[in-house]
């Protein structure tokens, strides 16, 4: 099969998403790969993001919008939109995200080459204006890849708008049904198979900064990060409180 001809599904979950949805959409339908659909499932926004989301639907006939019928989180809506999925690839884009024009099609190339089923690449950090803040993540050489242990871990990020992977090498690509952390459980997941996630070391993707985001509050990550060694993974006291080390020193230390 030829690369165009390749499909990818986008996965994006959306909640009062309308101040920035549309710029995501803007960074997808200018991507050098063309063969692409993008699930969105909205949970219950009370903003514009369904009208705007709606008319890009119109316009666009590789857009398709779903709803969840009552607020479930985005484990839910990403799993909503995972499951009426029909590519051969897998992405994932937040709705306040943003991507390079060459992202899909250089990763898709990168994991052809190598014949590669699970890929990440680095990405830089913007503030919700979409101003650069001079950080990136991710950016860590070539030939860099991590299993499930390095991922215990945490020796890379794996941004969620970031990853790719290949359909037909997993069998359960359902996001557990917790309300933050879901795409680092997904992670652990899939690398729980035997497969490594392989990083494509250049920055393709924009994560953006919002005020008040989870990601922000160091204390909430880490109650995080602990609940899904004990909760998830199911670890043993001992065996979380070593991973949480590693967790905790990069977390401070990681440039």
């Amino acid at each position: 099969m030829n690369t165009p001809d390749i499909k990818i599904s986008i996965i994006t979950p959306t909640f009062n998403s309308a101040s920035t949805i549309l710029q995501t959409y803007n960074s997808i339908s200018e991507q050098t790969h063309h063969n692409w659909e993008w699930l969105v499932t909205d949970d219950c926004s009370s903003d514009d993001t369904i009208s705007i989301m709606s008319a890009i639907c119109e316009k666009d006939s590789r857009v398709k919008l779903f709803k969840n019928a009552i607020n479930s989180g985005a484990a839910v809506a990403r799993n909503n939109s995972l499951a009426n999925a029909s590519g051969e690839y897998i992405s994932f884009i937040d709705s306040d995200d943003l991507w390079f024009t060459s992202k899909l099609e250089k990763q898709l190339n990168f994991m052809l080459a190598d014949n590669l089923d699970f890929t990440f690449t680095a990405y830089d950090l913007v503030d919700a204006q979409g101003n650069p803040l001079g950080k990136v993540v991710d950016l860590q050489g070539d030939n860099f890849s991590v299993d499930y242990f390095d991922m215990l871990k945490k020796k890379a990020t794996l941004g969620c708008s970031t990853v790719m992977f290949k359909r037909a090498a997993f069998s359960d690509f359902s996001m557990p049904l917790i309300r933050t952390g879901q795409d680092y459980a997904l992670w652990l997941k899939l690398l729980k198979s035997g497969k490594k996630a392989y990083l494509l070391s250049e920055i393709l993707t924009r994560y953006r900064i919002l005020p008040n985001s989870i990601s922000r509050n160091k204390i909430k990550k880490s109650q995080r990060q602990w609940s899904i060694y004990r909760k998830i993974e199911k670890l043993s006291l001992v065996h979380s409180a070593y991973c949480f080390g590693f967790y905790a020193w990069r977390a401070v230390f990681r440039k």
